[in-house]
């Protein structure tokens, strides 16, 4: 997709994760820049993230597509792996099955009356072939265009640790499979995306720096705002105060006084 002005699709992933990272990403969108989600079908509050969006018919939501962590939506009592490196051994020994767990999140979110925009992994996973060949196909059956390109545009990534910013610029590799198996199924993706190099460390002087640094067109840029609560820390996951920095850094009049300095637009997937 080609645009001539500046379009920013700010997008919160982990929605229905837990109650108060739902509550976060409302706060975000209600106060701050956000401007969607990604739902995870398998989240402990997926419920109450479904009442939330209900309540909330601006924030446009997609689906966020788990692989690794918490337990399959097909086999509600069978976990998931733990992380990539689980998933490659269970992908290698053709013990799970990638095309009927992802239909099912995405069944399981329609039939609790969202229209998912967009799609996206929990961890990126879809950058691995046989995961990215089911999501391009779900994408097709389910008239879901809108996938997320996982690659970020070249920028100055603040505190983003080096190790994190060379992983990204070495996944550039994939790019040229990634997008000619998206088209071949008629899939689509912003012109550019952030926030792969920069998750758990933005504050609101990344985000301005970002914003300074937007491209031309469409860009889709990543987050993990929430409110980190005892419910959080209680969780399995590596992203928790650094989720109420980001929920900060989006709310910030900084940030807001930024978007308007520098003439960019927010969009959504819904309005693209």
């Amino acid at each position: 997709m080609a645009v001539s002005n500046k379009v920013l699709l700010v997008n919160a992933d982990d929605f229905g994760f837990t109650r108060d990272v739902n509550e976060g990403i409302v706060e975000a969108h209600s106060n701050g820049i956000l401007t969607s989600t990604t739902l995870m079908a398998n989240g402990n509050a997926f419920e109450h993230a479904i009442e939330l969006a209900k309540d909330t018919p601006e924030l446009d939501i997609g689906c966020h597509l788990v692989l690794v962590g918490g337990n399959s939506v097909v086999q509600p009592s069978r976990p998931l792996p733990k992380d990539v490196k689980g998933l490659l051994t269970e992908l290698v020994k053709g013990r799970i099955d990638v095309e009927g767990e992802l239909d099912a999140q995405i069944r399981r979110i329609v039939d609790a009356g969202i229209q998912p925009s967009h799609l996206d992994t929990h961890k990126h996973t879809h950058l691995l072939p046989a995961v990215l060949r089911v999501v391009a196909r779900l994408s097709a059956k389910y008239g879901i265009r809108w996938v997320r390109r996982p690659f970020d545009y070249p920028m100055h990534a603040g505190e983003a640790p080096l190790k994190r910013r060379l992983l990204g610029r070495t996944l550039g590799f994939l790019r040229p499979y990634f997008h000619n198996t998206l088209a071949a199924h008629g899939c689509r993706t912003t012109d550019h995306f952030a926030g792969f190099s920069i998750t758990g460390y933005l504050r609101t002087n990344e985000l301005v720096g970002l914003l300074e640094q937007l491209p031309m067109g469409s860009t889709e840029f990543m987050t993990h705002p929430g409110f980190c609560t005892e419910e959080l820390r209680k969780a399995r996951t590596r992203l928790k105060e650094s989720r109420a920095e980001e929920l900060r850094a989006l709310t910030a009049p900084e940030t807001r006084q930024a978007v308007q300095r520098l003439g960019i637009e927010l969009g959504s997937y819904r309005r693209l």
